[in-house]
């Protein structure tokens, strides 16, 4: 199994070794460990680095904080262009939902989608997936940018949208990732069900909490396992063959 989302350097670096070691003795192959902003990509560069083969880094600019500075950005893009043979990806990067108010009041939208273009050009040049974070309106504005920009290679992850947009976004061949969430909302329940296996990825998005069964728990890539069950159960298809399928979605995405 591989986690199609983490934010692996926020976890305690100081025990990093000890979790990874912990993860792969369950049965975790790999991680895709997505970057925050640019601190948090040349982190994820220096984990990736330490654990070769168990890490697949993504780096980039979360959207739901304020947009980066024309040289921080300037210094990302070069940074994307100089390390590209360590990156499976570019990410997370799209634009934001939960704090747009604020956000959009203080900085107006044209930085935000200035900031999501030039980072969707440069994996186009680089021949690397986006990692996305495009939730409810804001998929569709992202998928429109996704066309715009002829990007070929690209994840949804955490998808919140219309079934009409998700339709789309299928019709593209982009994959679409679910979180522990599954195992206990409705709605993922039924977003799995729309999603071609091909183009299927989980993730648990670390360290961010879950609730439910997974209440006061803290977050690790071992909830792939209670991810795959609820899956195994949801498209009556084993165990066994859904691992073997998620596993080649994410390896063919994230090389």
């Amino acid at each position: 199994m591989i986690d199609a989302h983490l934010h692996l350097d926020q976890y305690d670096l100081n025990k990093l070794e000890f979790h990874i070691d912990m993860w792969q003795s369950h049965g975790i192959e790999g991680v895709v460990a997505v970057a925050t902003n640019l601190q948090s990509s040349y982190k994820t560069l220096e984990i990736k680095l330490k654990y070769p083969t168990f890490v697949r880094a993504a780096i980039g600019h979360h959207p739901e904080a304020p947009p980066s500075t024309s040289k921080d950005l300037a210094e990302l893009l070069n940074l994307i262009k100089k390390e590209k043979n360590h990156l499976s990806g570019i990410g997370e990067i799209g634009l934001p939902t939960y704090q747009k108010g604020s956000l959009y009041e203080v900085y107006g939208q044209e930085p935000f989608c200035e900031q999501l273009e030039a980072c969707l050009e440069i994996a186009k040049s680089v021949d690397l997936p986006v990692a996305l974070h495009a939730v409810h309106n804001e998929s569709e504005r992202v998928l429109l940018l996704l066309k715009k920009h002829k990007i070929k290679q690209a994840h949804f992850h955490w998808l919140k949208a219309s079934n009409k947009i998700v339709q789309d976004i299928i019709s593209c061949g982009y994959y679409i990732s679910v979180t522990p969430e599954v195992c206990y909302r409705e709605r993922d329940q039924r977003l799995v069900k729309m999603i071609p296996i091909d183009q299927l990825l989980i993730e648990t998005d670390g360290p961010w909490k879950h609730g439910d069964l997974f209440q006061h728990q803290d977050t690790t890539p071992l909830f792939l396992k209670d991810i795959v069950d609820s899956l195994s159960n949801i498209l009556s298809i084993s165990t066994v063959n859904i691992n073997e399928i998620l596993l080649a979605n994410t390896k063919r995405l994230y090389k």
